[in-house]
């Protein structure tokens, strides 16, 4: 059975929907919240600062709807074709709602995962191994939002035995709505950074808006969390957290339950015997395909999700073979000449840059090892500081060169002029049109280019004028 599956009375009382219609036993099969529903579909209007979903049913039905949740108070066309309507009084609340039903019927687990680094990462090396011997279902792509969270669980297939979910926020209260959604059974930390400063005000701040994860936890849940981090064990000590709620560390530190010795990393891949409280374990030597020692890290965090769930050792070694990861994190690619180009263009934030520029300066064999940089945004007021600090960190014993791009590049550049005073060394630009001009002609078949930058900077555009060059 595909998607959520259901009568209309089903689904008006699953979301406390008011129905007017005699077309209760009328079977629903799915949700979407754009006009473009298929065959068969509950239609359900957002309501957002620009736009009103509810102008779209004309063309929701055309396209198939034969349901729709409803504002109430807000007029319904007359010359609409009579499908039934399930009146609310907010439609983003009731398809949060539905989801939340939906979940409580299906005898599916659920593992949420939330970080301000890694967690899709990590979501996609989780499913992967859980993989190797269950149904697993993982959001796709980024949907790890207040609508996306809804719209991943609404699209279980009912026989799936894992939900694999990623919960993102930017302020406070967001990951209690989402974990109280999911019911995760098991709840993942994979690190605090500094994602979101402008709206957390500081790490600490975080840390606890990360640990709102745990109030979705059952009674009998796993709790599993990054050791390396102090202030999620400062944090969780101010918490009410139930008895029955059993925590796991993973980490980098040998301090942790799962942990990982005799790291190797080449541009495409690292390899890691793994521990388990500090003792070599039937998990055994890993190879996973994409590199730095941060990612080692949330590879543990799968692992100890996997263990957990009786994934034997051979297993997770086949689990990584086959992952797919989600694009433009640390992805290798090859420039037009044959450099070495990773793509890391997603996302950045100070933690996840500062992991950038240490993989850089685990990585020897090159001629020259450029590091190209976007701005960081959302860092709040001190802004500038966090980027001439990036500039600092980008010491000559890590990288060769420091290219930065963007109105805060020039910080990052005013970091890194104490290192470097060759113009062939360092430069500022302020489009990605001008750094890509300059840096083409100079990258040589032997070089290794890091290309790193904020959501908005779009500097996955740089990975491409130098794949086509």
């Amino acid at each position: 059975m595909i998607l959520i599956t259901r009568t209309v009375a089903q689904l008006a009382d699953m979301s406390s929907a008011i129905l007017k219609s005699e077309h209760k036993d009328l079977l629903i099969k799915g949700v979407k919240t754009d006009s473009r529903a298929t065959e068969g579909e509950l239609f359900v209007p957002l309501v957002g600062e620009r736009f009103d979903g509810h102008a779209f049913i004309h063309q929701a039905v055309e396209n198939g709807a034969k349901a729709a949740l409803w504002k109430k108070g807000v007029p319904v066309p007359e010359d609409l074709p009579h499908i039934p309507f399930l009146f609310v009084r907010d439609p983003l609340a009731a398809l949060q709602k539905l989801a939340m039903s939906y979940r409580s019927e299906l005898f599916t687990r659920v593992v949420a995962i939330t970080g301000s680094n890694g967690k899709t990462t990590t979501k996609d090396m989780t499913a992967a191994l859980l993989s190797t011997i269950y149904k697993v279902s993982r959001t796709a792509g980024n949907l790890n939002n207040h609508i996306g969270l809804p719209l991943t669980l609404l699209a279980l297939q009912e026989d799936t035995d894992v939900a694999v979910v990623e919960l993102g926020m930017s302020g406070f209260g967001e990951i209690e709505l989402l974990t109280k959604i999911a019911q995760p059974d098991v709840a993942v930390i994979t690190n605090i950074g500094d994602a979101h400063m402008l709206q957390l005000g500081s790490r600490r701040g975080i840390a606890q808006a990360k640990l709102e994860i745990i109030h979705g936890l059952g009674e009998e849940g796993v709790f599993i969390y990054n050791g390396d981090e102090p202030l999620l064990t400062e944090e969780m000590a101010k918490m009410f957290i139930p008895e029955g709620i059993e925590r796991k560390t993973f980490g980098l530190g040998a301090h942790n339950e799962w942990s990982a010795t005799n790291i190797s990393l080449d541009p495409f891949s690292s390899t890691f015997e793994v521990t388990n409280l500090g003792e070599a374990c039937s998990v055994g030597q890993q190879h996973i395909g994409i590199s730095g020692r941060h990612n080692v890290s949330n590879a543990l965090a799968a692992i100890a999700v996997a263990r957990l769930f009786g994934v034997p050792g051979s297993e997770i070694k086949q689990g990584f073979a086959n992952m797919q990861l989600t694009g433009m994190r640390i992805a290798p690619t090859k420039a037009y000449n044959g450099a070495v180009v990773l793509n890391d263009a997603y996302n950045a934030n100070p933690t996840a840059t500062k992991a950038a520029i240490d993989l850089l300066g685990s990585l020897s064999g090159y001629r020259k090892k450029w590091l190209v940089l976007g701005d960081m945004l959302e860092l709040g007021p001190d802004e500038t500081q966090f980027h001439r600090e990036m500039g600092q960190y980008a010491a000559p014993d890590k990288v060769d060169a420091v290219i930065a791009c963007g109105e805060l590049g020039a910080y990052i550049a005013e970091g890194a002029r104490q290192y470097y005073s060759d113009s062939e060394q360092l430069q500022h630009f302020a489009t990605k049109e001008e750094l890509i001009a300059w840096l083409l002609p100079r990258i040589q078949s032997d070089d290794l280019v890091l290309v790193k930058g904020s959501r908005g900077m779009k500097m996955e555009q740089v990975v491409e004028a130098l794949e086509k060059g």
